[in-house]
């Protein structure tokens, strides 16, 4: 059976909730939503992408909504299972608790892997409330298992009070760095995109987006909103600006349809996913390229 290029895999899991549940429900929700994008041509990349380009859709992970334990498990075995016959994988979450098994899953093919991840929150904290496997946990685990290149991976969009102020100071001992929501005006979307470049180069990357990331006007329906985010707009010049990059893996997480409106958070969560599918099919493109040419004398 030839491989895909690409598969969506629904995690439909949100056991790691601190605040408002209900993102086991945000897979059907991009899935509907996505209905209304037209994928035969993207402007911005200037190509068709699934005319020489298989996708397919995985469906859901069946996993646990009463042990995060065994959730956790039956993730990384269903994204290992999916990518024997895709090359990559774009997640549809559920909560981000969910990115700790597909680094796992992604990290045996790969190894280690600079990890870029779009969010308004660190998502390094310790526990929440004893627990260590929550949305607020999955990279401090991540760093924990060596699951992410310390030296050159970055937070994005991050904003909002913290719980303490040596949570930047602890989140800056697991390697990462952080670049501000503020920024996107104070140095722009070209500055903090060479930023990450820099810092990445050409590093295999697993690409993490909490729609949270976008301001509650733009996604209302998520479990924690917090005010002064990104626009749709710069989130999509963002990821199209980072093309060139060496993208492996994806997911779109957080997308809690219960307390959407007329579906923009859902649009958006499935723009993203188009723009991160956009991002691995030509990540994959250069690297055949790559094979290809011919070596210099």
């Amino acid at each position: 059976m030839p491989l895909a290029e690409v598969a969506y895999l629904g995690v439909p899991f949100d056991g790691g909730c601190s605040f408002r549940p209900g993102a086991r429900f945000g897979p059907g929700a991009i899935r509907q939503a996505s209905r209304n994008l037209r994928t035969q041509w993207h402007p911005a990349y200037e190509t068709a992408p699934f005319d020489d380009h298989q996708a397919a859709d995985a469906g859901d992970v069946s996993c646990s909504p009463f042990c995060i334990g065994d959730a956790l498990t039956t993730i990384e075995v269903t994204a290992d299972e999916v990518l024997t016959r895709a090359k990559a994988v774009v997640s549809l979450g559920g909560d981000h608790t969910i990115a700790l098994p597909l680094l796992r899953s992604v990290n045996k093919i790969h190894g280690p892997v600079a990890l870029l991840h779009i969010d308004a929150h660190l998502d390094t904290w310790d526990t929440y409330f004893g627990a260590p496997h929550t949305h607020g946990t999955p990279f401090r685990r991540a760093a924990e298992e060596k699951l992410y290149l310390q030296d050159c991976s970055v937070h994005v969009g991050i904003r909002g009070p913290l719980y303490s102020k040596l949570d930047l100071e602890r989140d800056a001992a697991l390697g990462f760095m952080v670049i501000h929501c503020d920024e996107f005006t104070t140095r722009g979307i070209a500055d903090i995109a060479a930023r990450i470049k820099g810092r990445i180069g050409d590093r295999p990357v697993y690409l993490s987006i909490d729609i949270d990331s976008l301001d509650p006007s733009a996604a209302p329906g998520t479990g924690t909103p917090e005010v002064a985010g990104m626009t749709s707009r710069e989130m999509l010049l963002l990821l199209r600006a980072l093309q060139g990059m060496q993208f492996v893996g994806a997911d779109i997480v957080e997308v809690s349809p219960a307390y959407d409106h007329a579906e923009i958070t859902s649009l958006a969560a499935a723009t993203i996913a188009y723009e991160q599918t956009m991002l691995l099919l030509k990540s994959r493109m250069a690297m055949a390229r790559k094979l290809k040419a011919p070596e210099s004398k």
